[in-house]
């Protein structure tokens, strides 16, 4: 037990599913004492200078404790240890050294399937501020791949970092609150996909309180075993689970009197996904003595028979914290004309959305299935079109990406928002079952889904122009300069009565006023 932490389990039965002769003499010998002479200084000379040359290229040598170990704990170990969700230790040279090549090749893949770290953001296009950013520059992908081809060398064990603690449990949000642990489920080798309900379990909390950040880890009896799959997917049985906290009377069911006061959702965990962390100004309620509530979890066969159960960490805003933003999601996405024909790459799927109110969108979350290979976000405001994000996708490692606070989207209502989804459904795409056969839309991996799991918070007309204000401030705007995200950011002189749909507004308030 970490000191500082609380950790909350309950115990509930399983659900099972690297001149003279002398004189010419002593004259040659004069000379040839010379000649030594200068020998050996010519020698010193140029001995020196290849020492200095050994020693200046022996500082530039690329080695394991000087230049690779420092990334690998920024951006690999979180996973690459004991007791998570990698199949190896990336901890010390001795764990690392059989692994080089393989790191050099992954990391060369570019955002896309199967690269690592699993971040597929493009770095060509649109924002390019997030948090939590693991991803490598493309000198330190050089760096690994020299290191790799030059026999991995160790270094100077002096130059190695300082090893990270990981006795806080490597939660990404920092130390937790609180731990919340649900009940085992056990899910057979052989068995289909199932969705159902999960007995609900108490957080743990005692009094409400505001949360800032929270993460989901899931546990099961394979991580460590030689024989397991090396696509998370394969290592995990839970695809996904939507929930919320409700607080639950004395017969287990939902508080009815209070449902609206206590009742919250929370993103939906998904395999393989990072933490999230809640806009600064809008943590979302954790009502006191709170239940965890799932009538909508799917299990999927890793190909063992598993016994798992989920962690969710809470990381909580201090005592006395008020939110000042309301939070907002989007409905964006296509269920239904879903139509990806066989052996056939880029195929495009595309789905609009209208914002009602001003939103500063907070996250971008691609979900796709099997097939996806990518996805655009795009914002639309009268004819100012403009790319937000693009990423490439993996359904091993759903990710989402969290912006910056001053690189976050600012877009007034009305704004359209687009996201086009490519889809390869052919042999090069390994989370293909079989490219021969066409997909539809289903809840299976193997068959699709097209969305943006994103957030946003709303804005109020006096919320938004004090964000446009801020956001010029922080990126020293000019005249003339452009923001990304931000199309109203250039109209420095805009004023609450000039804000879109205020019209209207006035209008429909006239309206009322009339008919009283």
């Amino acid at each position: 037990m970490v000191h500082g932490l609380v950790t909350i389990k309950f115990f509930v039965s399983p659900i099972r599913v690297g001149s003279s002769k002398e004189g010419h003499l002593s004259h040659l010998a004069k000379n040839l004492n010379r000649m030594v002479w200068v020998a050996f200084v010519a020698a010193a000379v140029v001995g020196t200078a290849a020492t200095a040359d050994v020693s200046a290229q022996s500082s530039d040598e690329v080695t394991f404790h000087k230049d690779i170990e420092p990334i690998l704990q920024r951006s690999c170990q979180n996973c690459h240890r004991e007791d998570s969700v990698a199949p190896m230790s990336l901890l010390n040279y001795e764990q690392t050294r059989p692994w080089a090549r393989s790191i050099a090749r992954r990391t060369a893949v570019g955002p896309r399937q199967g690269v690592m770290p699993p971040w597929y953001l493009e770095k060509n296009i649109g924002i390019q501020g997030y948090k939590k950013d693991p991803s490598l520059t493309d000198e330190e992908i050089a760096m690994i791949g020299e290191w790799a081809d030059n026999g991995a060398p160790r270094g100077n064990p002096a130059d190695a970092p300082e090893p990270i603690d990981w006795s806080t449990g490597g939660w990404t949000i920092g130390e937790p609150d609180l731990v919340t642990v649900l009940g085992d489920i056990v899910m057979e080798g052989g068995a289909p996909d199932w969705w159902g309900e999960i007995e609900s379990v108490p957080v743990g909390n005692t009094e409400d309180r505001y949360v800032e950040a929270l993460e989901f880890r899931e546990v099961n009896d394979v991580l460590d075993t030689e024989d397991n799959r090396e696509t998370v997917g394969g290592r995990f049985i839970f695809h996904h689970m939507i929930w919320s906290t409700q607080v639950l009377g004395d017969n287990g069911e939902q508080d009815e009197t209070r449902a609206n006061d206590t009742t919250t959702g929370w993103p939906v965990h998904e395999v393989g996904r990072n933490a999230d962390t809640f806009d600064p100004k809008a943590g979302r309620l954790l009502a006191a003595n709170s239940s965890v509530v799932s009538n909508s979890v799917h299990l999927h066969s890793n190909g063992k028979d598993t016994r798992s159960h989920l962690e969710i960490a809470w990381k909580f805003h201090p005592k006395g914290y008020k939110p000042t933003l309301k939070n907002a999601g989007r409905s964006l996405g296509d269920g239904l004309n879903i139509d990806i024909r066989p052996e056939q790459k880029d195929q495009q799927l595309h789905a609009y959305t209208v914002l009602e109110e001003h939103q500063k969108i907070t996250t971008f979350e691609p979900h796709l299935h099997a097939p996806g290979d990518r996805m655009c976000l795009e914002a639309i405001w009268g004819n100012h079109i403009e790319t937000l994000s693009c990423a490439g996708y993996d359904h091993n490692w759903v990710r989402t990406y969290e912006y910056l606070d001053d690189t976050a989207p600012l877009l007034p209502k009305g704004t359209i928002l687009h996201i086009t989804g490519y889809m390869d459904n052919t042999a090069a795409n390994a989370n293909i079952p079989d490219p021969r056969n066409w997909q539809g839309s289903g809840n299976r991996s193997v068959t699709n889904m097209f969305i943006d799991l994103g957030l946003g918070v709303e804005l109020s007309d006096e919320q938004f122009i004090e964000a446009m204000e801020e956001r010029r401030e922080v990126t020293d705007w000019r005249p003339g300069d452009h923001i990304i995200g931000c199309p109203l950011c250039s109209y420095t002189d805009l004023r609450i009565e000039d804000m879109p749909g205020r019209e209207v507004e006035e209008a429909d308030d006239a309206n009322d006023a009339n008919q009283q």
